[in-house]
């Protein structure tokens, strides 16, 4: 039970700090109000980075569906277990969106552009063309998860076989198997060098959670959520993850 609360309250902070920055560097009248986007995905990888070092400890922090899917894909997890995990972290991510809107409601209120007021809470394309926009998504979660599952022992000792199974990384499962601080790193290295198509969600959760958020928000002028993309940030980055899945089992 502590595990699941931990992602849960994980999950909330990160959202709390990442679509924090959006708003701090998106709406009118704040202080970072224009900062642009290095000031997005520094603030992001200092989110992850905050989150997984709270949390750590508790669950892993994996605060993230697609690398408890990575996990479950190379045995460490069970399909019970995973679940549970991704309920608590959509949960975290909503409430996390919730406290961001709490905190920014004057600014949401000078706020005249429905997109932007979306921005806040959700990723969206470039260039809206969603084959590229899933490979993009993709290959950002592939790097992320990759490090995770690489990380998983520092050493990269790996189990007795068992009856011919594949032979599964040993040690701490989830972010916190990186460290706090270099997997903040890895995620503003991600955003910095591959976010720029899509905003790099790279986690369903935190782009879906406060999507729903968003929309169940009395949010003043704030437009539709933007549901024909929605599968985008979810789907890509499941993909990513069971390719780097596949990939250590592949070496292992």
């Amino acid at each position: 039970m502590a595990a699941y609360v931990g992602e849960f309250f994980g999950t909330a902070l990160l959202i709390l700090l990442g679509c924090g920055v959006n708003a701090n560097v998106a709406l009118p009248g704040t202080k970072g109000h224009e900062a642009g986007w290095l000031t997005i995905t520094l603030g992001w990888g200092m989110a992850v980075f905050v989150a997984v070092w709270c949390f750590e400890a508790i669950s892993g922090a994996q605060i993230n569906p697609a690398v408890t899917v990575g996990l479950w894909a190379v045995g460490k997890m069970t399909v019970a277990e995973a679940a549970s995990y991704v309920v608590a972290q959509l949960l975290g991510a909503v409430v996390g969106a919730v406290l961001v809107y709490l905190l920014h409601r004057d600014h949401f209120r000078l706020c005249d552009e429905p997109t932007t007021k979306l921005g806040v809470f959700s990723t969206s394309p470039a260039v809206r063309n969603y084959p590229s926009n899933v490979a993009c998504e993709a290959a950002g979660t592939f790097v992320l998860v990759l490090a995770v599952l690489m990380a998983v022992e520092p050493a990269f000792k790996f189990t007795e076989p068992v009856t011919g199974a594949p032979q599964i990384p040993t040690g701490e499962i989830g972010l916190g198997s990186l460290g706090a601080l270099p997997v903040g790193l890895l995620v503003l290295t991600i955003g910095l060098c591959l976010g720029g198509p899509t905003g790099y969600a790279i986690n369903p959760a935190r782009d879906l959670g406060p999507r729903i958020a968003h929309a169940l928000l009395p949010i003043e002028g704030k437009g539709d959520s933007d549901w024909s993309y929605a599968w985008v940030p979810v789907v890509g980055p499941l993909a990513g993850s069971l390719l780097a899945a596949a990939f250590v089992l592949a070496f292992s």
